[in-house]
């Protein structure tokens, strides 16, 4: 999936994205973007955490179970799930790139390699949390509804569902 926008930060150029499976070679561009975000997401506050996101990041790369946005060589956007639990497990946006609907087709993207016939899951922080403030409205945005309170890597955190 390629597609065309216009970024402000960067006056009118207009910057062509890529959304495509993950390749091995992205892996250090990935890690790159994540360390940027790490901060917005539990379980990756140390770098044992960091090198365990990146060796999962691998091993999802490997099943073709990772997707990323790619623009003049650059992931700005990364994206892991699970088609056997039929769940978007992480999802990443550079900062300089949000609000350009890059999270929206990424998660078009990953839904056309889920079942059809199965809900899709995805967790993020509780209501209450500043961090979550964005990412609840979005999942909410895309037709995800709330689901059980869970816990994971220590944090409090609400399963979001989208019913298909």
């Amino acid at each position: 999936m390629i597609m065309e926008y216009n970024n402000n930060n960067k006056k009118t150029e207009n910057n062509i994205i890529e959304i495509r499976l993950a390749k091995i070679t992205d892996i250090d561009g990935w890690m790159m973007l994540v360390n940027k975000v790490k901060n917005s997401f539990p379980g990756l506050e140390t770098t044992e955490a960091l090198n365990e996101h990146r060796a999962a990041a691998l091993d999802f790369i490997r099943n073709n179970s990772a997707i990323c946005a790619v623009t003049e060589n650059r992931i700005i956007s990364s994206l892991l799930f699970s088609r056997d639990q039929n769940m978007l497990c992480f999802l990443a946006v550079d900062p300089d790139y949000r609000r350009h609907h890059i999270a929206e087709q990424m998660v078009d993207y990953m839904l056309g390699f889920m079942n059809p016939q199965g809900d899709v899951v995805v967790t993020t922080y509780r209501e209450g949390v500043s961090e979550g403030i964005a990412a609840r409205a979005f999942y909410k945005h895309l037709g995800f509804s709330e689901g059980k309170l869970k816990e994971e890597f220590g944090s409090p955190v609400q399963e979001f569902i989208l019913k298909r």
